[in-house]
């Protein structure tokens, strides 16, 4: 085959131009990152997952050298803001603070959501995971789990349990513990964890499902609410004191709500393990997981295959539940 002086230089213009595209991405990938990084928060500022996502922020800032700016795109029970990263490029620069409700509870719990949890994410690495309490009013003749399951089994429908909200987290902790518990119990949503706890204590309602921080002082002070059992599968190294569900008269019971950093999909392998190396580095350090204790959470890293993993095993656990017990979200 005859090539003709023309036909040589194209050849060579194109085993350059790939050479360079190919040194292009290797660059990029060593000099991540160069620029700020957002990490955006489907929640309004103030929250649980506002908490967790500035903390993480301020680590990340100080490993990797650049500015990690928090960005709170609240709206329709987390869907927009998570919505927002899925459709983002996959450069690393706009991060999602995920947690069980955004990537588990919604997909079954809305008719219709614009994003899928497994497919639309590259999972990083998860962040914490956090318990919720079990309390009672402490009129309700119940010293532990499984007193609570008899009296509710003796008197079907008529022990009130609050929530943060319908298709919350603690609304769905409790629908599972009624699953589980083969009991009737009646549901009074509140707008918000701090109004169930209020509703709790002054016996509007019998019991209800929190999170741990904002129900402590209630529990050790006086004794306004009494804590029954907290959901994780292990007991609570900040309130280790109190029983799991589990240990206290529901075998197999376990409902935490976890926390974690995601890339849109499609990104590199590169910059997921640049973020990886950097959230590890700093989830080593005590003073982190002291922060996160005064929130009632526990550090709590995995690879993100694993975190890809807990997604689809959650996301299968809890359409189970929304399901069985016909939860719509308001």
């Amino acid at each position: 085959m005859n090539l003709s002086f023309l036909d040589i230089r194209l050849c060579c213009c194109a085993v350059v131009a790939l050479l360079l595209a190919g040194l292009g991405t290797e660059v990029s990938a060593q000099t991540y990152p160069s620029r700020t990084i957002r990490l955006v928060v489907p929640f309004a500022a103030g929250g649980g997952t506002d908490f967790f996502a500035r903390l993480v922020a301020a680590k990340l800032t100080q490993v990797l050298g650049q500015q990690v700016v928090v960005d709170n795109r609240a709206g329709a029970g987390g869907i927009i803001g998570t919505e927002l990263v899925a459709k983002a490029a996959p450069d690393g620069y706009t991060l999602l603070m995920g947690h069980t409700g955004t990537l588990a509870i919604n997909p079954s719990l809305y008719a219709k959501i614009p994003y899928d949890p497994v497919r639309d994410f590259s999972p990083v690495s998860l962040i914490s995971i956090s318990p919720l309490v079990l309390v009672t009013n402490p009129s309700l003749p119940v010293a532990n789990v499984k007193e609570l399951i008899s009296l509710a089994k003796r008197r079907p429908g008529e022990i009130t349990f609050a929530s943060g909200g319908s298709g919350t987290g603690t609304h769905l902790s409790a629908e599972l513990f009624k699953l589980m518990g083969g009991i009737d119990m009646i549901h009074v949503p509140y707008k918000g964890t701090g109004p169930a706890l209020t509703a709790g204590m002054a016996g509007e309602v019998a019991t209800l499902f929190s999170t741990l921080p904002p129900a402590m002082p209630h529990i050790k002070s006086g004794g306004r609410l009494r804590a029954l059992a907290v959901t994780g599968a292990e007991r609570s190294k900040v309130v280790p004191e109190i029983p799991t569900m589990a240990q206290s008269g529901l075998p197999g019971y376990e409902s935490t709500l976890r926390y974690g950093v995601l890339l849109p999909a499609g990104a590199s392998e590169a910059i997921v393990a640049t973020l990886r190396q950097a959230i590890a580095r700093f989830m080593s350090q005590p003073e982190f997981a002291e922060t996160l204790a005064r929130d009632g959470a526990e550090p709590r890293g995995s690879t993100p295959e694993e975190f890809r993993a807990m997604i689809a095993t959650e996301v299968k656990k809890w359409s189970a539940v929304v399901k069985a017990a016909g939860v719509r979200a308001d």
